[in-house]
């Protein structure tokens, strides 16, 4: 989708933060960077040799990697001077996140985007210190943003009518999904069923069930593949067959009452700790962390490539 270039504002360069800076610089946006460790340049630098490979891959145009598109500023206030977009991917700490919106609030422009990538702080909260929270939004990616398309959009009823459908144009308009939470929960939606999953996981281990690779084999190569394309209540109304999910929960309701009743509720006790990252280290295999995220990228990209000709 083709949309207005925009200058953008991302505040922090950690791995979210360096993510996102990749996809507007990508997507033919202006970005201006903020991060107050002096070293900041160097790490989104980095960052951007090494995703522009796949970001070129699926189809994106980097040349702003190279070009003035890029700039590094001094301070928060000044990253957010004449920006439309501000993208606020700092530590996941209420009291960092609300002073440095009472930091940058009296020099936003009067139709900026405040968006926070936050996954769990509640929107209310974020607001509190704040004399005009209208324009402040959750949009909450999932890591990295750069490839996996879902954000999280929430706003309240002290965010102007506008924000939300404006922050969807937006994000789209960068090859995003973008979901609308209709009430404000802890974790939003993709994190609370991803919590619900590694619970499950974590007990299957701490119960001797299955081995930590075997327990991550069971998720990739099997529903994690039907996942990929579809959700749990698309899949199971395929699995009623032409009765779809009434003929399905017909058949399954009692036998998921009893697997319901049965999941487990761990404790990351320090010995359930170390079954897991003892059981972690025999999967990894002596591969240290560039090479696990460069195998998970070359995969992600085979996935969304594939789909994107599936689906055109």
């Amino acid at each position: 989708m083709q949309q207005t270039k925009q200058t953008v504002a991302v505040i922090g360069a950690g791995l979210i933060g360096c993510s996102w800076s990749a996809l507007f610089l990508a997507c033919g946006h202006g970005v201006r960077l903020y991060d107050p460790r002096p070293e900041a340049g160097d790490i989104v630098q980095g960052f951007l040799a090494e995703v522009r490979p796949t970001l070129t891959a699926l189809g994106h145009d980097c040349s702003g990697f190279d070009a003035p598109a890029l700039t590094l500023c001094a301070s928060a206030p000044e990253a957010v001077t004449g920006a439309e977009i501000v993208m606020e991917s700092i530590p996941e700490r209420l009291d960092l996140k609300q002073t440095l919106y009472a930091e940058i609030e009296s020099v936003l422009l009067p139709q900026a985007i405040v968006a926070t990538s936050s996954s769990g702080l509640k929107l209310s909260d974020l607001q509190a210190l704040m004399a005009d929270p209208a324009r402040l939004v959750i949009a909450h990616p999932f890591n990295p943003p750069h490839l996996i398309p879902l954000v999280e959009l929430f706003g309240n009823d002290r965010t102007a009518p506008d924000v939300v459908p404006a922050a969807r144009a937006f994000f789209e308009g960068c090859g995003k999904v973008c979901i609308e939470l209709k009430k404000e929960v802890p974790a939003h939606v993709a994190n609370r069923l991803q919590a619900a999953l590694w619970r499950e996981a974590i007990h299957l281990v701490a119960e001797g069930v299955a081995s930590v690779e075997d327990v991550d084999k069971a998720v990739w190569a099997g529903p994690g593949l039907r996942w990929a394309v579809m959700g749990p209540h698309m899949l199971l109304n395929l699995g009623g067959g032409a009765g779809g999910l009434r003929a399905y929960i017909d058949q399954f309701a009692d036998s998921y009452a009893a697997w319901w009743d049965d999941l487990g509720r761990p404790a990351l006790t320090p010995e359930t700790i170390a079954a897991l990252t003892d059981g972690l280290a025999q999967e990894i295999d002596g591969r240290d962390y560039a090479t696990l995220r460069d195998t998970r990228d070359t995969q992600l990209l085979s996935v969304l490539t594939a789909l994107r000709s599936a689906r055109a």
